[in-house]
C-alpha cells in the first residue's frame, strides 16, 4: 500500500504553521500535487467545489518560489494561470494574495484580462510577476510578441483553471496551440488541469499533455440537496422565463444569506432581475451580472459579494465557473439547466466548504422544463455527467495561431508542424493539411493570390517564415482570439466632448429592435435609447413605466444528449411520474390517453388538423439545433411532396410543421431516412444565410477579415460586406478554398449540429410511430402557443390568453 503523503515531508514550516493557524489540515490531494510537482509531472486535478482544487494547484508554485533564493529583477514569469472567464481570473487573484500577504512571502501575482488597464499591461511586459493570471486570448497575444521565448523561457508551471469548460472549443483548440507553443520556450514546464466536473478524465488528461497520464482525485464532497420548485400556481404549459413563479423565488431569496440566480440568457437576467424588484417590499440588495455590463459594474458587484453585502446576485455564465464567494449558501437555476454537468458547476458555487451540502433550488418554466429538471436533479445525485465529444482541431484557429508564431518570430516550417502535433486536437494533422494552412495564410489561397492584402507570411532566403511587415503583425495582435460575438456598441450617457460614462454594451442587432424614444431595461435600470453615435448608443435616464426587453440571446444552451435520453426514460417509465407535480402528472397522463408516449429510443410523430392548417409534430428531444435543422430539411422534401409546407417551429423538445394539404398519408419511414444528410443538406447549406455566418466567423478568426484596424474599427455591415464578397467570389472560384470547409464543418457542428441529427435519425429507423389524431394532443398544445406568441406580435395579451385557453381545452377534452 503507498503510504499518504506527510505535510511535514512536503511542505516548509511556515506552510504548516500557515495552515495550523487556520484550524486546517493539508487535504491529501494537495499534498499530492505538491509531491507530483516535485517530480515535474504533468498532472490533471479532479475534486469537489470547496475542496482547496485551486489552492492544491498553486501550492507547489507558492513553494517553490518562497524557498528560491531571491531575484534581482524577474523576467519571466514563473506560474502562468489560465481562465476561462476575466470575472474567475480576478477572484483567484484577490484570493491567493491572502495567504501571500499572511505568510509574507516573497511573490507577486497579478491578472492581466481585456479589462486590465495599458499601463499596467506595459509594466507586465517589462517587469513580469511571479505568478501572472490570465485567459486563453491574452495567452495567443502572448505567443505573437516579439520577444516571447525570452519572456516564457523561465516558465516553470500552467495551471487551467476549469479545464471542463473549454477543451472543447475553438477557444479550447487555440489554447492547446499555446500550451505547445509554451513547451517549445520552455520544455521543461509543467502542465496542471483543474476541474470538479469531468466526464472523461483520460481524454481530458491527454488534452492537457502528451507526458504521462497522471490524474489525483479528491475526496468527494457532501452530496447536494437539490429540490425542483412547485410552485402553487401550476406549472404553465409553455413559457421560458418562470415569472409564476417569481414570488416563491422571492421567498426562498429571503431565507438565505445569499443567493445566486443563474439564468441561461441576458435577456432572462434583465427580466428577472426586474420581476425580483418589482416584489422586493424588504429593499433587499439584490444585483445583477452579465457580460454586457461595464467592466465597472460587474467589479462592483463582485467586490459586494466578496464582502457579503448583497442577498442575491441574478447572473448569467458569466459566475459559472469557480468564484469563491463564502457568503453564497443558496443556488436558483431559473428555467432548465439544459446539462447535468453545468448544474453540478452552478451548485458548485453555494458552500465552498467540502463537508456541507450545497443547497439547490431549480425553478421549470414549463411542463416540459419540469421533465427536464427532474432529469438533471436525478443525474446529479446518481454523479452522471455529460459528455463532450471527441474534437478535431479547427483549421481557421490553427492559421491564426500561425500568423502568431510568425508576429513573434521567424519559423521553420517542419519544426513548427511537429510542435503543433504536440497539440491534441491537432494530433493527427496531415503534412498536405498543414501546408493548405500555411498557403492560406501566406496567399489567401488561389483564388485570392493576386490581391497583395492577403499576402501575410513571407520564406525568407534562409528558407524560414515570418510576417511580411511590422503593420501586418500589429494588426494581427489586435484581432486575436476564438470568440467571435456579434459587433457591439457601447452605451454610454451623452457628454459635452464626444461621449459620456460608459454603462455597458450589446450587440448591434440589439439597437435595431429600438427606435429613438423606445425606452429599455439595461443593467436593473430604465433608459431612454436617444440614437447610434459611430460605435456608441447614446442613451438617457428614463423613468418610463413600461420600458421593453428586446430578444437578446447571449448564452443559450442546447439540452445535452445525456439528460435527453434521461426525460424520453423517464416519459416511458410510468412509475417515475409519482415524483412529478401532480397537475404535471395529470398532462402526461392525458397524453398517453388521447394519443401516446414517446419511447426511449422511438420517435413519436403526431398528425391533426385545426382550422384550415395541417399539422405534423415530432417529439425528438433532442434539442433546439437538431430540430431546427431537422425541421428545415423536412420542409424541403414536403415541397416536393406536393404538402405545401408553410412554416415551421423547433425547440428544445419537439418540432412542429403546418402545411396547406394534409399530411396523414405520407410515407414517414421514407421521409425520415438518414439520406437527407446528404445531398438535401448540401443544397440547403448552398442556400442557407448559416453558411454565410459561418464564413465569417472562419474569416474572422482565420484573419482574412479584420474586425479592429489601426485607427478605427469596422461595423458589422462592413464586416459582412467584405466576408459575403469574399464568400461569394470563392464560391464561385474555388470551392475547395480553406475557410468555406471550415465553415461547412462550423455550420454542421455548432450551428446545425448534423452529428447529433445524424444519431437520432439511425437511432428511430424502423421505430416511428404515427398517431393520426381527430385533434391536437396534450403535447402539442405547447408548441401552438409557441407559434401564436411567434406569429402574432400585435394580438393583445388578453387575446392571447383567450387562445390558450381554448387550447387547453381542446387537447384536454
Amino acid at each position: 500500500m503507498i503510504p499518504s503523503p506527510s505535510a511535514d515531508d512536503l511542505l516548509p514550516p511556515r506552510f504548516r504553521d500557515w495552515f495550523a493557524q487556520r484550524g486546517w489540515s493539508p487535504r491529501e490531494h494537495q499534498l499530492t500535487m505538491v509531491e507530483k510537482a516535485r517530480a515535474g509531472a504533468d498532472v490533471l486535478l479532479i475534486a469537489p467545489t470547496g475542496g482547496g482544487k485551486t489552492l492544491a494547484g498553486f501550492l507547489p508554485s507558492l513553494v517553490e518560489l518562497a524557498e528560491r533564493p531571491q531575484p534581482e529583477t524577474p523576467t519571466s514569469v514563473h506560474t502562468l494561470y489560465i481562465s476561462p472567464l476575466k470575472a474567475l481570473a480576478v477572484d483567484v487573484e484577490r484570493n491567493l494574495l491572502a495567504p501571500v500577504r499572511e505568510m509574507s512571502l516573497p511573490i507577486t501575482v497579478e491578472s492581466r484580462t481585456g479589462d486590465t488597464g495599458q499601463a499596467r499591461r506595459q509594466r507586465q511586459k517589462t517587469t513580469p510577476p511571479d505568478i501572472l493570471l490570465t485567459t486563453p486570448e491574452q495567452l495567443a497575444l502572448f505567443c505573437s510578441w516579439q520577444g516571447a521565448r525570452a519572456y516564457f523561457e523561465g516558465l516553470k508551471c500552467v495551471v487551467i483553471d476549469e479545464i471542463h469548460a473549454i477543451h472543447a472549443s475553438k477557444r479550447g483548440d487555440l489554447l492547446s496551440l499555446g500550451l505547445a507553443r509554451l513547451r517549445a520556450f520552455a520544455p521543461e514546464v509543467r502542465c496542471v488541469g483543474l476541474s470538479a466536473t469531468v466526464d472523461d478524465p483520460p481524454r481530458i488528461r491527454r488534452w492537457l499533455s502528451d507526458r504521462g497520464r497522471d490524474i489525483v482525485m479528491g475526496r468527494p464532497g457532501a452530496p447536494p440537496r437539490l429540490e425542483v420548485l412547485l410552485s402553487q400556481n401550476r406549472v404553465p404549459w409553455t413559457g421560458h422565463t418562470a415569472q409564476h413563479a417569481m414570488a416563491e423565488v422571492y421567498q426562498t431569496i429571503k431565507t438565505a444569506r445569499t443567493a445566486l440566480i443563474f439564468v441561461n440568457t441576458r435577456w432572462q437576467a434583465e427580466f428577472a432581475f426586474q420581476e425580483l424588484w418589482r416584489l422586493n417590499d424588504d429593499l433587499l440588495p439584490i444585483a445583477l451580472h452579465h457580460g454586457s455590463l461595464s467592466a465597472e459594474q460587474r467589479r462592483r458587484v463582485e467586490a459586494m459579494m466578496a464582502r457579503g453585502e448583497l442577498r442575491a446576485v441574478v447572473c448569467t455564465s458569466t459566475l459559472d465557473l469557480g468564484i469563491d464567494w463564502g457568503a453564497v449558501d443558496l443556488v436558483i437555476q431559473l428555467a432548465a439547466p439544459k446539462g447535468s454537468s453545468r448544474l453540478v458547476q452552478r451548485i458548485g458555487r453555494a458552500n465552498h466548504r467540502l463537508d456541507e451540502a450545497s443547497r439547490a433550488v431549480l425553478v421549470p418554466a414549463s411542463r416540459f422544463e419540469m421533465l427536464e429538471c427532474q432529469a438533471a436533479v436525478e443525474a446529479v445525485a446518481e454523479n452522471a455527467l455529460d459528455g463532450e465529444p471527441v474534437r478535431v482541431g479547427a483549421r481557421d484557429v490553427l492559421a491564426q495561431h500561425l500568423m502568431g508564431c510568425a508576429c513573434s518570430e521567424p519559423f521553420d516550417l517542419p519544426a513548427l508542424y511537429d510542435e503543433v502535433r504536440r497539440a491534441a486536437p491537432y494530433a493527427e494533422l496531415t503534412w498536405e493539411a498543414f501546408e493548405q494552412v500555411v498557403d492560406f495564410v501566406s496567399t489567401g489561397g488561389y483564388a485570392l493570390r493576386t490581391y497583395d492584402r492577403f499576402h501575410r507570411l513571407i520564406r525568407g532566403r534562409d528558407g524560414l517564415w515570418r510576417v511580411r511587415n511590422e503593420e501586418t503583425a500589429r494588426r494581427h495582435r489586435m484581432n486575436v482570439g476564438a470568440i467571435v460575438a456579434g459587433q457591439t456598441l457601447n452605451i454610454r450617457l451623452p457628454g459635452r466632448r464626444g461621449s459620456g460614462r460608459k454603462i455597458g454594451e450589446a450587440e448591434e442587432w440589439y439597437f435595431e429592435q429600438l427606435s429613438p424614444g423606445d425606452s429599455f431595461l439595461f443593467g436593473g435600470e430604465i433608459w431612454r435609447f436617444e440614437g447610434v453615435q459611430g460605435m456608441d448608443a447614446i442613451v438617457t435616464r428614463s423613468t418610463d413605466a413600461s420600458p421593453k426587453v428586446p430578444s437578446w440571446g447571449g448564452s443559450k444552451f442546447p439540452l445535452s444528449t445525456y439528460l435527453a435520453k434521461r426525460v424520453r426514460r423517464m416519459m416511458s417509465e410510468e412509475d417515475a411520474w409519482t415524483r412529478l407535480p401532480p397537475d404535471v402528472q395529470e398532462w402526461l397522463h392525458a397524453q398517453k390517453a388521447h394519443s401516446s408516449l414517446p419511447g426511449s429510443d422511438d420517435l413519436l410523430v403526431e398528425t391533426f388538423s385545426r382550422g384550415r392548417r395541417h399539422f405534423m409534430a415530432c417529439y425528438p428531444f433532442e434539442g433546439r439545433l437538431a430540430h431546427t435543422t431537422l425541421a428545415m430539411l423536412i420542409t424541403r422534401r414536403l415541397e416536393r411532396a406536393g404538402v405545401g409546407p408553410i412554416g415551421y417551429l423547433a425547440n428544445d423538445y419537439a418540432l412542429c410543421i403546418w402545411a396547406m394539404r394534409p399530411m396523414d398519408d405520407l410515407d414517414f419511414d421514407d421521409l425520415f431516412q438518414q439520406d437527407m444528410l446528404g445531398d438535401d443538406l448540401e443544397a440547403w447549406l448552398d442556400e442557407s444565410f448559416m453558411m454565410r455566418r459561418a464564413f465569417k466567423e472562419c474569416a474572422l478568426i482565420g484573419g482574412l477579415i479584420e474586425r479592429r484596424m489601426p485607427g478605427h474599427e469596422k461595423n458589422s455591415r462592413q464586416v459582412t460586406f467584405s466576408s459575403d464578397l469574399i464568400y461569394d467570389t470563392l464560391r464561385r472560384h474555388d470551392p475547395d478554398h480553406l475557410l468555406l470547409s471550415c465553415a461547412r464543418e462550423d455550420a454542421a457542428r455548432g450551428l446545425l449540429d448534423v452529428a447529433r441529427l445524424g444519431e437520432l435519425l439511425t437511432r428511430i429507423q424502423g421505430r416511428i410511430r404515427v398517431e393520426r389524431l381527430p385533434h391536437l394532443s396534450p403535447f402539442a398544445a405547447p408548441l401552438l402557443m409557441e407559434i401564436g406568441k411567434e406569429r402574432s406580435p400585435g394580438v393583445s395579451a388578453a387575446e392571447m390568453m383567450l387562445d390558450e385557453v381554448a387550447l387547453v381545452e381542446e387537447a384536454m377534452s
